[in-house]
């Protein structure tokens, strides 16, 4: 049923690419809640190398994942077919954040659609295991399409919004971590 790979191949790569969602799971060190967090938008994840893949952070209501990564760097990330073909795939490994003000952020601008006026930040994952399930009783559902929802209320939003989200809640986890630094980008300065 559950097989390990030693790294991202084609087919694994062609499975993730089809795939209209993922999911990623962080915790902080010692006590603290366990963030799990969909995530949407087909431009927006990227297999770097075989070993190593990203995938474009938009400003949500909160920034867990960015201060587990600070803490501790742990990161999973999960696909799952909805479609006949069940299947479930793992990427564990460790993830960092990249600016939008970094030169590595214009290196990996390429691999994404950078058309969403909500751009946080890039999430790169150095992988250390790759394994997938059998995801047998897992739904099927079909895709009506991509739900503009987030790209839409961003677009309405000005620099003093983005700019109070980053002093506010995506200056620190639910739990007090750390996260976004207070002279963090607004979107509007991502070149696009």
């Amino acid at each position: 049923m559950a097989k390990e790979f030693s790294h991202l191949d084609d087919s694994l790569r062609r499975f993730i690419e089809a795939q209209a969602m993922f999911f990623v799971a962080t915790a902080p060190n010692g006590d603290g809640r366990v963030n799990l967090s969909p995530k949407g938008y087909q431009d927006t994840f990227a297999v770097i190398d075989d070993h190593t893949v990203a995938y474009l952070d938009l400003f949500g209501s909160g920034a867990e994942t960015i201060a587990h990564l600070r803490d501790n760097g742990r990161i999973t990330v999960m696909f799952c077919s909805f479609t006949r073909n069940s299947r479930i795939l793992r990427l564990f490994g460790t993830g960092r954040v990249v600016r939008p003000d970094s030169p590595e952020f214009d290196s990996l601008r390429t691999f994404f659609g950078l058309g969403h006026p909500g751009i946080r930040a890039v999430i790169v994952i150095d992988i250390e295991r790759i394994a997938d399930a059998c995801g047998y009783s897992v739904p099927y559902y079909e895709l009506v399409g991509e739900r503009p929802v987030l790209d839409a209320h961003h677009a309405k939003q000005p620099d003093e919004k983005f700019a109070n989200r980053i002093a506010g809640d995506n200056g620190h986890s639910i739990d007090g971590l750390p996260a976004l630094d207070p002279d963090h980008p607004l979107p509007s300065a991502v070149i696009r």
